[in-house]
Order: structure tokens, then C-alpha cells, then sequence
């Protein structure tokens, strides 16, 4: 059984699985008539290093990037926190001009890879996740009619998604992983979907969490750790990724200092009876409430 990613944007059409080698006929420009058509359109899902691209790009930090120029939304039923760029009222892109996009040197990937789709998928028994990608062609798009023949290959080399495919990879891991895992790990709690909001997209936020004395009292971890994730935005990103997985999925990957899972599950412990007495107490005050209404 194969495992997906979610198309990044919207199409009611099904994608045919294409090879690498595979050539497609598209080129899009300034000149073709239908320039800047679908950042019209936009339903971009952005990814951690699409973030920091864009956060760099306007000079602004993560949290105002994400506060500005963002919306949240529900990756699955969950209810794990995905992004997306923020569009205006017509549903045009707030970074695309007459000529064409603003922030085009550090544009995301969905936006890179268009009109190529890709998706991810881990057949079973397989040692990782493999590339799958595939032609979105829609009406508006006139590209598919310019006399020039590309293979995915070379487009995706000509679009410098490569990079990004790379950077991303740890973060799309991770996702697969949550989605494979399924009813297993259970609906995670507020606290940890919050949690998983600040580690995956807001960078300058979970710095100052990492370089807290409260985290370097929970890991044991070397200085030069926390030199690099002062200074390295996508160092920090990447061990996001690894701390989610941690956190999520139990893998022992940060080493922790003596005593504190012991003490982390003592607290949970403490926090579920608590909200078993909670339970309780509201379940006894409605049925007290109910038989007032009974006997009035």
C-alpha cells in the first residue's frame, strides 16, 4: 500500500504518474497571454523552507511573515496545522505584480514545481519514500501551448526545486509519517498541535524555545549545538523536524538528561488525572442540573 502526500494546490484532474525522462511541452513567460493567471488563482501551501526563503526575502521575521502573509489550515482530521500564503479578497497572490512575482528569486515550491505535480510514496516494505510526478494542465494555463519540449528532469532542474526538495525532505518525512501512523498515535492534544505549529513554521519563536534554560535543562546537548541553531536558520529547521518526531513518535534521537522522561511522565500522568476529575465533576454538575430541570 502506497502513502501520499496532498496535492499542493486544486485540480479535479487525475494525475497520470510521469518518469523523469519524461518530456512535456510548457514554457511560460512574460509574453504568453496568460502571464500571471494563476498567482490569480493561488492555493499555496507553504513548507518550513519556503518560510525561511520568504521571511529573508522581506527582511521580517518568521512570526511577522507568518502573522502577515499567512492563513492556517487543518492538514487532516486531526487537525495538524498546515499554512498557506494569504490571498486578497479575489484570490490573487499579495506578492504577484504586472510583472509578474515579487519575491520570485525565493518563490515557493508548490509555485516551482507548476505545472508539475509531485507526491511522495513509501510502498510497503520499501527502506524510504520515493518521487512520484505528474502533469496538472488546466484551462487557464497557456504554457502547454509554447513550442518548447522539457523533460521533468531538466525542469526541475531549471525551476532550482532540487534544493528545495532537499531541505524539505526531513519535514515531508515527517507528515507521511503522521498520516501512515494514523488512529495509532491518537488525536495530539492542543498543547502538542501548537507545539508542532511553532517547531515547523515559526523559526525565530522556536529559537528563543531551544536557547531557553528550560530546554537546555531537559537535553543534554553540547554547546556548539546551540551555536549553530543561534546563527543557522535551516540547521534550526531540520532539528525541528527531528524533535517533532521525537516528541510525536518516541524516537530517541535528542539525548535527554538523566531523570527528565521520568519526570515528563510522571507530569502527564498528573495532567490526565486531572482531567479525569475534570470529567467527573462536570458530568455530576449536568446530571444535578438535569434533575433540577426535571423536577421545575
Amino acid at each position: 500500500m502506497s502513502e501520499k502526500f496532498d496535492i499542493p494546490f486544486k485540480s479535479d484532474l487525475v494525475p497520470q504518474v510521469l518518469e523523469p525522462n519524461v518530456e512535456i511541452p510548457f514554457r511560460c513567460h512574460k509574453g504568453v497571454s496568460c502571464f500571471n493567471e494563476c498567482c490569480k488563482h493561488a492555493d499555496v501551501q507553504l513548507t518550513p523552507y519556503d518560510i525561511i526563503r520568504l521571511k529573508d526575502n522581506l527582511g521580517i521575521s518568521a512570526t511577522d511573515f507568518l502573522k502577515k502573509h499567512t492563513v492556517p489550515f487543518e492538514m487532516d482530521k486531526d487537525g495538524l496545522p498546515g499554512i498557506k500564503l494569504r490571498t486578497n479578497d479575489d484570490g490573487a497572490c499579495l506578492f504577484v505584480t504586472d510583472e509578474g512575482c515579487s519575491v520570485y528569486a525565493d518563490r515557493p515550491t508548490a509555485c516551482r514545481y507548476y505545472p508539475v505535480g509531485h507526491m511522495a510514496v513509501h510502498e510497503a516494505g520499501a527502506s524510504g519514500e520515493e518521487a512520484r510526478y505528474f502533469l496538472v494542465k488546466e484551462d487557464h494555463c497557456k504554457g502547454h501551448e509554447e513550442d518548447r519540449m522539457i523533460s521533468i528532469s531538466d525542469y526541475r532542474k531549471e525551476q532550482e526545486v532540487e534544493q528545495y526538495d532537499q531541505l524539505n525532505l526531513d519535514f515531508m518525512q515527517l507528515i507521511l509519517k503522521k498520516k501512515s501512523a494514523g488512529p495509532t498515535i491518537g488525536r495530539p492534544s492542543d498543547t502538542s498541535l501548537q507545539f508542532f505549529f511553532m517547531c515547523a513554521y515559526d523559526i525565530d519563536r522556536f529559537r528563543r524555545y531551544v536557547l531557553s534554560d528550560a530546554f537546555r535543562a531537559s537535553y543534554d546537548l553540547e554547546d556548539s549545538f546551540y551555536e549553530t541553531m543561534e546563527k543557522e536558520d535551516v540547521a534550526l529547521m531540520k532539528f525541528g523536524s527531528q524533535l517533532l518526531k521525537q516528541v510525536l513518535f518516541g524516537e530517541q534521537t535528542i539525548p535527554e538528561k538523566a531523570g527528565v522522561a521520568e519526570k515528563r511522565l510522571e507530569e502527564r500522568k498528573e495532567i490526565l488525572e486531572l482531567r479525569r476529575k475534570a470529567e467527573i465533576e462536570l458530568h455530576q454538575q449536568k446530571k444535578e442540573q438535569d434533575m433540577k430541570d426535571a423536577l421545575s
